[in-house]
């Protein structure tokens, strides 16, 4: 199966989780993700900023502020195709809804790449080996490939989005671990 079937196939997964089952999910995911000793351990965490039918990372934030951690978001350059890392200090204002609903921070600080401790991304899928299939932008390959973030990456996803294998390519980076709301994986 190619990388655009398997997109349209984890898609609809998404989509067949009912909003309350995704919710509690996502509670449990991020529970999942503060237990890690590198969420434990990071001063300065990036998250992504959930669509609609994504894992929610909203609690993990909230208590990533409450430990006292730096969060940052990917503001995305549409125009030159990469990702900024920027501080947020709420999740309620300061963001624009754009492609697909995804919000995009209209402020914030950008912190530098080699700053950050612990990089939590989204995908519609990942394999066992932690390879992701994102949605087909690769922004967060490009930003996983600079040489100056030194930090963990942790996809953040739910079990339904879990299979046996996704085509790579060069270019293609993996993450280190792989929190679902059922467990968490790690990768060599």
């Amino acid at each position: 199966m190619d990388k655009e079937q398997l997109r349209r196939q984890l898609q609809k997964r998404l989509l067949a989780i009912p909003s309350q089952q995704r919710s509690e999910k996502s509670k449990k995911a991020c529970r999942n993700l503060i237990s890690t000793p590198q969420f434990q351990s990071a001063s300065v965490v990036m998250m992504y900023l959930s669509l609609p039918h994504e894992a929610d990372t909203s609690e993990a934030i909230l208590c990533a502020w409450q430990l006292g951690k730096t969060v940052l978001v990917p503001k995305i350059s549409w125009q030159q195709r990469h990702m900024i890392p920027v501080q947020i200090n709420s999740l309620e204002t300061d963001f624009s809804t754009e492609v697909a609903g995804l919000r995009n921070p209209v402020t914030g600080v950008p912190m530098p790449i080699e700053e950050i401790d612990l990089v939590v991304a989204p995908a519609l899928g990942f394999d066992d080996k932690g390879n992701r299939l994102g949605r087909g932008g690769a922004y967060y390959d490009r930003f996983f490939a600079n040489k100056k973030l030194k930090a963990s990456r942790c996809g953040f996803a739910f079990v339904e989005q879990q299979i046996d294998s996704i085509p790579v390519r060069e270019y293609d980076e993996p993450v280190d671990f792989l929190v679902t709301d059922e467990a968490i994986y790690y990768f060599n």
